[in-house]
């Protein structure tokens, strides 16, 4: 992906989002500010909002209000108090609505706060429902929390503090000037709200200003870090819940019943080399009106140590929940498998650090090798897992008695706590989802291949995610998981579903009208040409649509598919900087299946999978590049109509072109199968990603790539005892690229 500097709006709503550089922040000198017999009493009481979890926080920022005094050497931190904040990775379940939180807003809410001038959304796409994400949930809830307490208290005003927040140098200064001049303008028992910590909406915040301190907002104030609240002002927040999306979104939708002020300029800011612990459930819905575009590479970046963790159980006890678990911790995981592939076993036995994974779950062989493991890892994890029953019990209790004295817990992985006694036990923090509850896949038979490595083909490729679900193209000898049962390759079973007709019925399929990040243009339904007889014409035109100067075509499935042969009929662009894509997507968690045809290059195939661990809503979207390879067509795709298929079955992907297999993936070749339904997509686009796609030409548009028709069949999955087959020199040459 190629990304365009960001522009102003994108760095004032990546600051909001806390996603600012790290700088070196000024020295904190001691200031005062007035108290009792100055000019007014400011502040009665300080409230900083402070996870458990985060105790260096605590610690920064009482050295800020210690070094802050009034007229007669008493210091802030005298009158402040520490608030344990409501902590999302607490909640068992997302959050439903009640009579404090609202967890749905709309796009239509945020535009109203943030203005977008040069995005054009759609009725359905301002009125479609955001889920706040955890995140937001609990700050909102933190400060309804002390909403309460100030209410019910006997402090006529209270500052309220976010943890990550520091002082200006002038801060006692400039909010003794502001206060004096707003008791005197609207009187004091007329503030509901002083904003002293603010980001302003990207055209600035519409206001009048009461004064040469202060100011009146009428909406347009990002961050809840920093305000004074008065307790009539706490009163009236609470009878005007719920709150409905993050509470600094919602607050400005109540200014109107409120009597909100705010300092000429924020006295109290964010600090910049902290980074937020909070995630914004308003990015993907900013992004797909092409609001925001510069999104890098969400990358996971909290690795576990090296050190293997090893599992083993009973039948039916929560081995695949386990193994899903750790893979969203960030380990890479081989599971449920009656043996390790002997290039993993060799160095397993070796003691060797270079091996492909480094969380192993009820892998048969492993079994009989306790004492051995035990003894080349002494510092391993070790995880029995345990299930209802008496010969369940035994086995447990057989387990436990090889492993005395290793580091080792018995999990139940549908107990509330599974993700504490789990995360405790590795040292790592839980993430921000419920444990996951998958039904025990059992150890599946493994077969050997002798197939040519595909990695060793790719080792010249573009770059692939850092992702912990990919495996590096550096384990040459690698050649993925094959397991069994799979259907006999000569005799695959697939039931059409669909109605089996050559055309393409768009009643099966919707126009986008959105766009993504790497997308020059939005999609447009005008763009997608249709009739009954020869199928759709998607165009790419030059459009002035503010956000965009591109417009493009795509087709998206009414359906989700879980499993299948997909195949679909089409002429690609042979346009540079154009993209003809055909793929099953999905997001939390971001799982995709790719068939693309670069305009630059028409005579070679791009394919591509995406995978990321969890359950439906995990939001689990790391990396944008995924493991891409490309394959040579020996013809070239935009000057006819071809046929390209994807196989997807859980045990391996297979792309086809005219009904001859040019690729395939195993089981971890280089990553997971994804296991979650997706949707079908049609689409041809300009890529902003020029060394990827080439340069676009606008003198060659309008362009066009066509699609004749597309066709769905279901994998059955009845079939039993297959006879597996290797593939013999099918592959053709990979050379690797970077999705756009």
């Amino acid at each position: 992906m190629n990304l365009t500097r960001p522009s102003l709006a994108v760095v004032r709503l990546a600051l909001r989002l806390g996603y600012g550089l790290r700088r070196f922040l000024p020295k904190q000198t001691s200031t005062t500010f007035g108290r009792r017999g100055s000019p007014g009493k400011t502040i009665d009481r300080i409230y900083v909002i402070n996870l458990d979890r985060a105790p260096d926080r605590w610690s920064r920022i009482k050295s800020e209000l210690g070094r802050i005094v009034d007229k007669f050497g008493n210091d802030l931190l005298g009158i402040t108090e520490r608030h344990s904040a409501v902590d999302a990775r607490s909640f068992v379940l997302d959050s439903t609505e009640d009579a404090d939180v609202d967890p749905f807003y709309t796009l239509a809410d945020q535009l109203f706060v943030e203005p977008q001038p040069l995005t054009l959304p759609t009725r359905f796409e301002l009125a479609a429902p955001i889920r706040m994400s955890r995140a937001e949930i609990a700050v909102a809830r933190s400060h309804m929390e002390i909403w309460r307490r100030i209410a019910l208290g006997a402090e006529a005003h209270a500052l309220v503090l976010e943890d990550d927040v520091w002082f200006h140098p002038n801060f006692g200064r400039y909010i003794d000037e502001a206060w004096k001049e707003l008791t005197t303008k609207s009187g004091d028992g007329e503030i509901d709200i002083l904003y002293v910590s603010y980001m302003e909406a990207t055209h600035g915040a519409p206001k009048h200003l009461l004064s040469r301190h202060v100011f009146v907002p009428e909406r347009g104030l990002w961050y809840l870090s920093g305000y004074v609240l008065s307790r009539q002002g706490a009163r009236k927040l609470l009878d005007l819940l719920p709150c409905r999306g993050p509470v600094d979104l919602w607050i400005n939708h109540q200014f109107s019943k409120l009597n909100v002020f705010a300092t000429r300029r924020a006295i109290v800011r964010q600090r910049r080399d902290l980074f937020s612990t909070n995630s914004y459930s308003i990015l993907p819905a900013l992004s797909t009106i092409g609001a925001i575009n510069s999104e890098g590479a969400a990358l996971f970046h909290a690795r576990p140590p090296r050190l293997p963790v090893f599992a083993f159980g009973p039948a039916n006890s929560g081995q695949s929940s386990l193994a899903m678990a750790l893979s969203m911790l960030g380990y890479r995981c081989c599971s449920d498998l009656e043996q390790l592939p002997p290039y993993e076993l060799r160095r397993l036995r070796d003691g060797s650090a270079d091996r492909v994974f480094g969380a192993y779950v009820n892998v048969g062989r492993l079994e009989t090798m306790v004492e051995d493991l035990r003894r080349s890892y002494p510092e391993a994890k070790f995880i029995v897992t345990a299930a209802p029953g008496d010969q369940a019990a035994q086995i447990v209790r057989d387990i436990l008695a090889r492993l005395a004295g290793a580091d080792v817990i018995v999990l139940d992985t549908g107990n509330i706590n599974a993700w504490r006694v789990l995360c405790e036990h590795l040292r790592c923090v839980p993430p921000l989802c419920p444990f996951p509850t998958l039904e025990d896949l059992g150890q599946r038979p493994v077969m050997e291949t002798s197939r040519q490595s595909i990695h060793s083909r790719r080792r010249a490729a573009s770059k692939w995610d850092r992702s912990p679900w990919i495996v590096e193209p550096d384990h040459g000898a690698w050649t993925g998981i094959r397991t069994l049962p799979l259907p006999p390759e000569e005799d695959r079973s697939w039931s059409d579903a669909g109605d089996g007709v050559q055309n393409l019925d768009l009643r099966d399929w919707a126009a986008r009208s959105d766009t993504f990040t790497s997308n020059l243009a939005l999609f447009r339904p005008s763009n997608v040409e249709h009739d009954r007889l020869n199928g759709a014409k998607i165009h790419i035109r030059r459009e002035d649509l503010g956000v965009r100067q591109y417009s493009a075509g795509a087709l998206t499935s009414h359906t989700d598919f879980l499993f299948g042969r997909f195949e679909a009929t089409f002429r690609a662009s042979d346009v540079p900087g154009v993209i003809t894509g055909f793929f099953l997507h999905r997001n939390s968690p971001h799982q995709e299946i790719d068939i693309e045809i670069l305009g630059c290059r028409p005579d070679r195939l791009l394919i591509n999978v995406f995978y990321n661990p969890g359950g439906q809503g995990d939001k689990f979207d790391f990396g944008y590049r995924g493991c891409p390879s490309h394959i040579d067509l020996g013809f070239d795709a935009s000057k006819g109509m071809h046929r390209y298929a994807i196989e997807w079955s859980p045990g391996e992907i297979r792309w086809f072109v005219d009904d001859l297999l040019v690729h395939r993936r195993d089981l971890w070749d280089p990553t997971p199968i994804p296991h979650l339904p997706m949707k079908l997509h049609f689409n041809a686009w300009p890529s902003r990603a020029s060394r990827f796609a080439g340069r676009l030409s606008n003198r060659r548009l309008p362009a066009t790539a066509e699609v004749q028709a597309v066709r769905t069949y279901a994998f059955d999955s009845s079939i039993s005892e297959p006879e597996a087959q290797g593939l013999s020199g099918m592959d053709q040459p990979a050379r690797g690229g970077a999705s756009a």
